[in-house]
């Protein structure tokens, strides 16, 4: 029977609550994003994020050893699956926002890949397999 290594992750929030003055909200959050100090850093367990697969290996204790196997997106991170997918719900709205004149045959290439890209959205947001 054969074997895999696999890496699982899940990402845990570190927060730090700090006080900066500015006259505006957009200094202030500049000024928090700019600032590179963590010491007083502190870890979120209750809201880490989903167990999900970062890396897959053929064979025992092979992380890192040598090519990578491809993961299946539904056990990818939802967060992630949701970005890459992106780009392709961009590309079908693009599509259809062309000036009004869509011929048929634009229609009937465009619906399919619309659909098509719905249908993965949704299964996305719904937690499940790729369609």
């Amino acid at each position: 029977m054969p074997r895999y290594t696999i890496e699982r992750t899940y990402r845990l929030p570190i927060y730090q609550h700090r006080t900066y003055h500015d006259d505006s909200v957009e200094g202030a959050c500049r000024q928090a994003l700019d600032d590179d100090d963590w010491c007083d850093e502190k870890q979120d367990y209750e809201t880490a994020g989903q167990t999900y697969i970062s890396g897959i290996w053929s064979g025992e204790n092979a992380a890192y050893k040598g090519d990578a196997i491809p993961i299946p997106a539904n056990f990818s991170e939802v967060m992630q699956r949701k970005a890459d997918h992106f780009d392709a719900l961009i590309a079908v709205l693009a599509y259809a926002a062309q000036p009004m004149g869509l011929s048929r045959a634009d229609f009937e290439q465009w619906l399919p890949r619309a659909r098509a890209a719905l249908a993965k959205a949704e299964a996305i947001r719904a937690g499940m397999p790729d369609p």
